[in-house]
């Protein structure tokens, strides 16, 4: 059935609801010969007969019933099309490829909550990884924008920020730094501090910040890649780590870990949106980047260390 085109299903719905060639083919405005000849060459597809002459007029066989079942769904897909373009037009439904680095993760469900509640015949598909990975997504057109703390530099691309985003250190509230105040780079040389993998973007202002000063890294024999292997392991007491501030808000409010008071922190940098700038976006990811952009910032987490980071100039900003 690889030639089956839809003159020949509309050939088979009109005979099947009027019971004659004769009928069916002034409706469909051809000849019966041509109709009759329509109806012929699917049955000879088939191998089977579509009809049975009855005293009332043609009836669909077995064979008509599954041809006629297969002319409904194609109706149902035609309708559903037609009915997803016409919500494309209005910007009401659609589909958004969303990206976020992993420090991200932490908010962008409220975001994308936040966007559907207005939305709510927009699908999004969200995708999670490190910065590299979704630099990568935004060259190669996977995805219609991103959230992450640094915008790529080597394309052309579009960026808007809709929130300030704090780099801190955290320890486990045992460790002995806990309450000591005005520490420097040099006083953390000697701490095993845990790392995220190559390719983040904590880990190039981790690079950044301690530049010049030789650290150790933690003694820890497992991939440190994900932000909750690194939490965990800080709550562990294992090491410490510069982390993003939104990442560790809830164990900061629980006390299950501390920040340390360390010169030159916290490092402020900004959330983006980040999207090609040859990138046309449809109208569902263009409503879903002018949410994130205008009221993104609110859901992002509220942390008493705010006041510190206006205070802190953004000497590290890349």
């Amino acid at each position: 059935m690889r030639n089956l085109s839809l003159k020949q299903l509309q050939a088979v719905a009109a005979v099947a609801r009027l019971g004659t060639m004769t009928r069916a083919a002034q409706e469909l405005n051809v000849t019966s010969a041509a109709l009759y000849a329509r109806i012929r060459q699917l049955e000879e597809e088939a191998g089977l007969l579509l009809f049975d002459r009855t005293p009332t007029g043609l009836r669909p066989t077995d064979a008509g019933r599954e041809m006629l079942w297969a002319i409904d769904s194609i109706n149902t897909v035609l309708e559903t099309c037609a009915d997803r373009l016409e919500t494309l037009k209005g910007g009401a439904g659609g589909r958004v490829a969303m990206g976020v680095v992993s420090t991200a993760k932490y908010f962008a469900p409220g975001i994308i909550s936040g966007f559907v509640g207005t939305h709510p015949a927009v699908e999004i598909n969200l995708a999670v990884g490190n910065r590299g990975t979704m630099v990568e997504a935004l060259r190669n057109y996977e995805i219609d924008f991103a959230i992450m703390g640094r915008p790529p530099r080597d394309f052309a691309i579009e960026a808007e920020t809709f929130g300030v985003h704090p780099i801190v250190i955290v320890a486990a509230p045992s460790h002995p730094f806990a309450g000591r105040t005005r520490l420097t780079r040099e006083d953390l040389a000697q701490e095993s501090f845990l790392v995220r993998e190559e390719g983040s973007g904590t880990r190039t202002v981790f690079e950044e910040f301690m530049n010049g000063i030789m650290i150790k890294r933690a003694r820890l024999g497992i991939d440190a890649g994900s932000n909750e292997t690194i939490k965990q392991a800080v709550m562990a007491g294992l090491g410490i780590a510069l982390i993003s501030a939104h990442t560790v808000a809830a164990e900061l409010g629980s006390g299950r870990l501390i920040l340390l008071e360390v010169d030159g922190l916290p490092i402020r940098r900004d959330w983006y949106a980040v999207r090609r700038a040859d990138k046309v976006l449809g109208p569902a990811a263009a409503a879903c980047w002018d949410y994130v952009v205008k009221d993104g910032g609110r859901w992002l987490p509220q942390l008493a260390l705010a006041h510190r980071v206006s205070a802190v100039t953004a000497e590290f900003e890349a």
